[in-house]
C-alpha cells in the first residue's frame, strides 16, 4: 500500500508543478502568443525531463486498474454463483414442498 501512496504523492506533486507552471505563464505580463509558446516549451521540457517517471506512473496505474478489474470480476463471479446456488436451493425446496403436497 505504501507503493500506491508514494505513487499518488508523486502524481500529486507532478500535477502541482504543472499547475504552477501554467498559472505562472498565464498570469505573466506577456503577449498571448509569447505566453503560449513559453507554456508549450515549458510543458515539452517538463515532459522530456520526467518522461521515464511519467511512463512508470502510467504503467503502475494501468497495472492497478487491471488488478482492480480482475478483483471486481472475481467478486462478481462469486456473487453470481451465490445467487445461482440460492435459486437452486429455493427451487429444490419448492420442489420438495410440491412433492409433499402431491403425496397428500
Amino acid at each position: 500500500m505504501s507503493k500506491n501512496k508514494s505513487l499518488m504523492f508523486g502524481m500529486g506533486l507532478l500535477a502541482g508543478v504543472v499547475g504552477g507552471l501554467i498559472a505562472g505563464v498565464l498570469y505573466a505580463p506577456k503577449s498571448g502568443e509569447e505566453s503560449r509558446r513559453q507554456l508549450k516549451d515549458a510543458a515539452c521540457e517538463l515532459y522530456e525531463k520526467h518522461s521515464p517517471a511519467i511512463s512508470e506512473a502510467k504503467k503502475q496505474a494501468l497495472e492497478s486498474v487491471d488488478l482492480m478489474k480482475y478483483k471486481l470480476e472475481r467478486q462478481l463471479r462469486k456473487f453470481t454463483n451465490m445467487v445461482k446456488s440460492k435459486k437452486l436451493l429455493k427451487a429444490k425446496e419448492l420442489e420438495e414442498m410440491d412433492d409433499e403436497y402431491n403425496n397428500y
